[in-house]
């Protein structure tokens, strides 16, 4: 079409696409922000919403109290084993000490009578009680730390239980509260889609044609851009039918707008060749004609060879002859190139 344009037309029909373009993205701003807004007509679910907590209270705090208890008996265990650690020194030491000491003891002594011997041998004695009552701390400790686990385990098992059966009634929940929340936004944009088809078969063509197409384009991108990706999945399933169903909605319609198509080209063909160069607009005939096809069954023609007047598919005239100056012009220009005179309509 745009060969057939005046250059300042072609210009203009430019600058008014460019602002389809704008009022769209306009549009797809402000609607990716209510979509994406939706959400919050919502309230935001939470786990202790889907809990007894008058069961579930009193066993966090029973847990948290076991879990300080661990925490204070593996502290109090650290601090046992360092002083057990410490009295087995201290005893290993002293013996080996009073070994090497009484290595050095003349042999003819009687060393078992010797009062420092005694005394040394009692400051063993002591070291290995103060050594055993630190390792009876330590397995003291030991098993408060193990009840103190195994309470805390028990407590934490029992609480596991409920949240669980909790989790399990949120998950349903959040598909409920998604597939809501889908259905807001097809509530939002399916009327959408429905106004830019009826737009598109009914005023494409008008005068305000340039917010027409944006708004096309805005229904468009806001069912099949910001609507698909909050699709519910559920396992895939609802995508794959819904893929399906649109599928085959679009391919039945194209089939049957095919077919109109053909059923009304076989009934224009039928008509005389005035009758259907007069239904035939001026700027279309020229844009087909450009490409090399038949204006009227847009047919591939040759239409350099300078002999073909007539489309040999639908008989539609091509070309004709100034009743002025002879000159072969195309039927459907409004002037004869050659000599500037009004073309006579057939």
């Amino acid at each position: 079409m745009s060969k057939a344009l005046r250059l300042s037309e072609k210009w203009f029909r430019r600058g008014l696409w460019l602002v389809a373009l704008v009022f769209a993205s306009f549009l797809i701003g402000l609607g990716g922000t209510i979509v994406g807004d939706l959400p919050q007509v919502e309230r935001a679910l939470q786990l202790d919403d889907f809990l007894d907590m008058a069961q579930v209270a009193p066993l966090r705090a029973q847990a948290r109290v076991a879990r300080e208890a661990q925490e204070t008996a593996r502290n109090a265990l650290e601090q046992a084993e360092l002083q057990a650690g410490k009295a087995r020194s201290s005893t290993q030491a002293e013996r080996e000490s009073l070994n090497a000491w009484l290595a050095t003891r003349s042999a003819t002594q009687r060393s078992e009578q010797d009062p420092e011997v005694i005394a040394r041998t009692h400051v063993l004695n002591a070291l290995q009680q103060q050594e055993l009552k630190a390792r009876q701390a330590v397995q003291a400790q030991q098993q408060a730390l193990l009840d103190a686990r195994q309470q805390a385990q028990a407590q934490q098992k029992r609480l596991s239980e409920l949240e669980r059966g909790g989790r399990e009634r949120m998950a349903s929940a959040e598909r409920a509260q998604e597939l809501r929340v889908f259905l807001y936004r097809l509530a939002l944009t399916l009327p959408l889609l429905i106004i830019a088809g009826w737009l598109f078969a009914k005023k494409r063509k008008s005068t305000w044609w340039p917010f027409v197409w944006g708004f096309i384009w805005f229904a468009l991108f806001a069912f099949f851009v910001e609507l698909v990706p909050y699709l519910p999945s559920y396992g895939g399933y609802v995508r794959y039918a819904v893929g399906i169903v649109v599928t085959v909605l679009v391919g039945r319609f194209a089939i049957q707008a095919l077919g109109r198509y053909l059923e009304q080209q076989k009934q224009a063909e039928a008509r005389p060749d005035s009758e259907r160069r007069r239904e035939l607009g001026y700027d279309v005939a020229l844009t087909r004609l450009a490409k090399g096809v038949c204006p009227g069954c847009e047919r591939a023609v040759d239409l350099k060879d300078g002999t073909t007047d007539f489309c040999p598919h639908c008989g539609i005239g091509l070309f004709a002859r100034c009743g002025h100056c002879g000159t072969r012009r195309s039927a459907f220009v409004h002037f004869c190139p050659s000599c500037g005179t009004t073309a006579q309509k057939p």
